[in-house]
């Protein structure tokens, strides 16, 4: 039996400690829901509470969803997962890698040798890469102007590539070309896909791009985090009129929306009679999809943004079509070949096939991973998991 007083005291104290404004935090198994709390408040500036229905900018959670999208493409043959994507994509038929800069400051390009798949961009091993980890992609959006992704312009994906693909894993704007196969193979835009094909038919009635006047009432505040560990409220927006919705990052949600995402994928692809994936299509998802490749630990170049981020330190963390992969048990929480990612503005959540149970913790603090939020999610983990079957 999950132990809900026990999580309440995990989450409350993390907020009446001052570590966080706010958060709801979500729990799993394949039977359904065994935990919901929100504690704190929406926004240090105003009284409103933090409710389970509060809206949050979920960032690369987006990321998930949008690799759901791409995969029901590939089993229906409309996506192909491994041949050249120029045809459908002409922008990125020729890619570009930057080799560096010259004397003078001039990006210096050089065409690719390879063509970019979408299994490339599923696992990121494309050789895109972000400019909030990378400096030379922050030297050379510098340099040229180009815009961030997050910018909603469609020049911010005409990025060149920092490697050849295939080369190596770096965490990457590529689940964005994702969004953009996505569209092109349908002919309709993100937004429209995402809600037809995966947000419509798992009821997740507060999810998507732009939110109505029920869901800007329900958004929790972004704050930043500063050098003493204080939280200032912050005004972040994205732009809601974008010449393209972000598949990499794009969407607001809430706790008990996004828990049904993990639900569907906790049971192999289908939630209350309505199937996304089949079951073979959600096990490929979770497998290692980039061979003997690891996870490249994540250093800040734009510390305002991020934190070094390297989960599990010591542990080989793989890559699927969407989710990165621990490859050993963490003890006391989720098993070896469990899914996870995370939201730039510090939302997380996992799913663990092998012990069947799945979480997610939502709170709004730059810069991401922070300490604190971290600290929090290893202990509500720790508590779902206590007292369940090893």
């Amino acid at each position: 039996m999950t132990d809900t007083a026990a999580i309440d005291t995990v989450l409350r104290s993390a907020v009446e400690s001052g570590a966080v404004p706010g958060l709801v935090a979500l729990a799993a198994d394949r039977d359904g829901p065994i935990y919901e709390g929100a504690f704190g408040r929406r926004d240090l500036d105003a009284p409103a509470p933090m409710t389970p229905d509060t809206v949050f900018w979920i960032a690369s959670m987006t990321k998930a969803i949008t690799s759901v999208a791409a995969m029901q493409l590939v089993e229906e043959g409309r996506l192909p997962l491994d041949a050249p994507l120029g045809g459908l994509l002409p922008d990125l038929a020729a890619p570009q890698v930057l080799e560096g800069f010259a004397a003078d400051g001039t990006p210096r390009l050089r065409p690719a040798r390879r063509p970019i798949t979408l299994r490339h961009l599923l696992t990121h091993t494309a050789g895109f890469t972000y400019n909030t980890w990378n400096a030379a992609m922050a030297r050379y959006m510098e340099r040229t102007g180009l815009p961030a992704p997050r910018s909603g312009k469609l020049a911010s994906l005409r990025a060149p590539l920092v490697f050849e693909p295939g080369e190596r894993w770096e965490y990457s704007i590529a689940t964005d070309w994702v969004g953009r196969a996505v569209e092109a193979a349908t002919g309709q835009r993100l937004e429209v896909i995402l809600q037809e094909r995966i947000l419509g038919p798992l009821g997740m009635a507060d999810s998507g791009f732009v939110p109505g006047a029920s869901q800007r009432a329900r958004r929790a505040r972004v704050h930043q985090r500063d050098a003493a560990g204080g939280l200032t409220p912050i005004d972040f927006q994205l732009p809601e009129a974008p010449e393209f919705f972000g598949g990499g990052g794009g969407l607001l949600s809430t706790g008990p929306d996004y828990l049904r995402f993990l639900r569907m994928l906790l049971q192999g692809g289908a939630l209350d009679g309505v199937r996304l994936l089949r079951p073979e299509t959600v096990a490929e998802m979770g497998r290692n999809q980039i061979g003997a490749l690891e996870f490249r630990p994540m250093r800040s170049a734009l510390p305002a943004l991020s934190n070094d981020f390297d989960p599990f330190p010591g542990m080989s963390r793989k890559w699927g079509l969407g989710f990165l992969i621990n490859g050993e048990d963490v003890p006391g929480r989720r098993a070896a070949g469990s899914l996870a990612w995370a939201g730039l503005g510090n939302t997380w959540f996992w799913i663990d096939p092998r012990r069947g149970v799945a979480g997610v913790l939502l709170t709004q603090i730059l810069p991401f991973a922070d300490p604190a939020v971290l600290e929090v999610l290893g202990r509500f983990e720790a508590a779902v998991y206590a007292g369940r079957a090893a």
